[in-house]
């Protein structure tokens, strides 16, 4: 079976959710495909001790304010899942899951074919918001795989009382990897965070709000880049830990033992758990039959959101690349209009 539409959008997720606010306003046939089972984008999939860098109030997506979180100013995942829940519904936006989107080629005739493991769709334009949470990263340590005790990504960790009494090396010095080894504190009977280079927190005035003003102002007027002010926000329980001496940086492992890391001077630090803060790759490999330009690190090229070689085609919610601060909810909304404003044009 074959759908027929102006726009399909590939992933459900706060990019996709911010597209077809915009898209709904333009006046365009859309569907939104998402290939999770309910709403929420990879923020049913976090933590449970994840915070929001900002407020409420300045964490919402086009049109609908974000509201408060009872007991808290920094809402945390799940009351964040339940606003997306909620934004989907009151927008009557047109989602449909599960459906995972294998492939998207070429018609013959000018247009995109979209195919899933639910049928086919004909489209005019497509915009991937699909994120990277699928594509956890994972470095190629020497000795990874002689480890006897358990490894994770950040994908796998839900809480800290799952490694009550155990010995845990967080690798990462990025806010994940902060966040996650200050959550451990206290429950862990060790933690050892581990950085590729000295860890460098943002001053504590800084939150998610600051980081979208920064991240535009560099576009606008080429001011100072967030990495020359550090690289992890210092959310409360960052600072608590980091104030208490309990959250100290150690230089990264050259190798992996059966017992744990083993660092250039041959110190080994026997270890329980390690969990794999490091990243992640964008999900873009229905994209590949396209054959996309692509640039360094396999970036697919664009020009704000915009394919560089194929004008139908808008990549959306993917980082800096594809719009500043386009990756976080206050950010996405901005790249979001900008996008469907010249989908648009291209259709009209």
């Amino acid at each position: 079976m074959t759908e027929t539409t102006d726009v399909v959008v590939v992933g459900g997720g706060q990019a996709g959710l911010a597209a077809g606010y915009y898209l709904r306003r333009a006046g365009l046939d859309f569907a939104i495909l998402d290939a999770a089972e309910a709403p929420g984008g990879a923020w049913q999939h976090y933590w449970e001790s994840l915070r929001l860098f900002s407020p409420a109030a300045y964490s919402s997506l086009p049109g609908r304010p974000m509201p408060g979180q009872a007991g808290t100013e920094w809402p945390d995942a799940e009351h964040v899942t339940e606003y997306l829940a909620e934004y989907e519904k009151r927008y009557e936006l047109p989602v449909h899951r599960p459906v995972s989107v294998t492939s998207v080629t070429e018609t013959g005739g000018g247009g995109l074919l979209v195919h899933t493991d639910d049928g086919t769709w004909h489209t005019r334009a497509l915009i991937s918001a699909t994120g990277s949470w699928t594509r956890p990263f994972v470095p190629a340590v020497p000795g990874r795989e002689l480890f006897t005790g358990r490894q994770f990504h950040t994908t796998g960790y839900h809480r800290a009382a799952d490694f009550t009494g155990q010995r845990v090396v967080v690798v990462g010095g990025g806010n994940s990897g902060a966040q996650i080894a200050a959550d451990l504190t206290g429950v862990a009977a060790a933690v050892r965070w581990v950085t590729h280079r000295p860890a460098r927190l943002l001053p504590d005035e800084i939150d998610g709000r600051a980081l979208f003003e920064i991240a535009t102002r560099r576009v606008q007027d080429g001011g100072p880049r967030i990495s020359d002010l550090g690289d992890i926000v210092a959310t409360p329980p960052v600072r608590a830990a980091r104030n208490a001496g309990l959250l100290t940086d150690h230089p990264m492992f050259t190798a992996l033992t059966p017992t744990g890391p083993r660092w250039p001077d041959g110190e080994l630090w026997p270890a329980d758990a390690i969990i794999w803060c490091t990243g992640f790759r964008p999900a873009l490999a229905h994209l590949a039959p396209l054959a996309l330009h692509t640039e360094a690190r396999g970036r697919i090229a664009t020009t704000g959101t915009r394919a560089v070689s194929d004008p139908r085609v808008h990549l959306l919610g993917y980082g800096d690349w594809t719009g500043p601060a386009s990756a976080t909810l206050i950010g996405v909304g901005r790249t979001a209009r900008q996008a469907v404003t010249e989908i648009t044009d291209l259709l009209r």
